[in-house]
């Protein structure tokens, strides 16, 4: 369709007449879309007693080429779940239309969690005679960073064994969705009843398995003398 040629100018002779001209007339036959029909271009000579000689050429023009995408094409990816890019705006050239068509759609499968998953971007480039250019791009979203603490971490500490504080309460944020905190403690014990080791661990996970754990160590001993009851 971008390389329908020029008609050629003919000319004729004629045996009793010097000077015979010819006419040209072309016909368009239009098909479904704009970029494919027919021509029939007719060159017909008279001469001036009216004798006629005529030649049809029939030239069938069509479109095969698809469209090309003008921007650069997105690459597959993988990215993190709080990471995950806008969707390209791709636009097309056509060696014959003017105005192509870009279709854009994504499918998202998700995998074993919120955070895990895959978007299949596709952008289709549409010209008037259906002739289609796809590109498809693949973004793998995962979730790999580990949730953390929102307070301040408790530290290791010795204490007296008749100040030992309750453990403190911790909470966890997530780059991609919501964490639970798990509590756990145990004792080992020492020489006597007031003297033992506590250990305090934090364990924060999200939707994806991630884990932050913090672990605090409270030594707890008995440093005290006994005192009389009676003065």
């Amino acid at each position: 369709c971008d390389n329908v040629p020029a008609a050629d100018p003919l000319t004729a002779n004629d045996n009793c007449d010097a000077s015979v001209a010819v006419n040209f007339n072309e016909v368009r036959t239009d098909s479904a879309c704009d970029s494919e029909y027919s021509l029939a271009r007719t060159w017909t000579v008279t001469d001036c007693a009216g004798n006629s000689t005529s030649h049809t050429q029939t030239i069938t023009v069509e479109d095969t080429t698809a469209p090309t995408f003008v921007e650069a094409l997105p690459a597959d990816a993988t990215v993190e779940c709080d990471s995950v890019p806008a969707a390209d705006t791709l636009t097309a050239n056509d060696n014959c239309d003017s105005n192509p068509t870009v279709v854009y759609s994504e499918v998202r499968t998700d995998g074993d969690c919120d955070g895990n998953y895959t978007l299949i971007r596709v952008w289709t480039a549409i010209d008037d005679c259906n002739n289609t250019t796809i590109h498809t791009q693949t973004i793998t979203v995962q979730d790999t960073t580990d949730p953390t603490f929102n307070e301040a971490l408790p530290a290791d500490e010795t204490v007296e064994c008749d100040a030992v504080a309750d453990a403190v309460t911790l909470t966890a944020s997530d780059n991609c969705g919501t964490a639970d905190v798990t509590f756990t403690e145990t004792t080992a014990d020492g020489s006597c009843p007031g003297a033992y080791v506590l250990t305090r661990i934090w364990t924060a996970t999200d939707e994806c398995g991630n884990s932050t754990s913090h672990t605090q160590t409270v030594t707890v001993e008995d440093t005290t003398a006994p005192t009389f009851n009676e003065s």
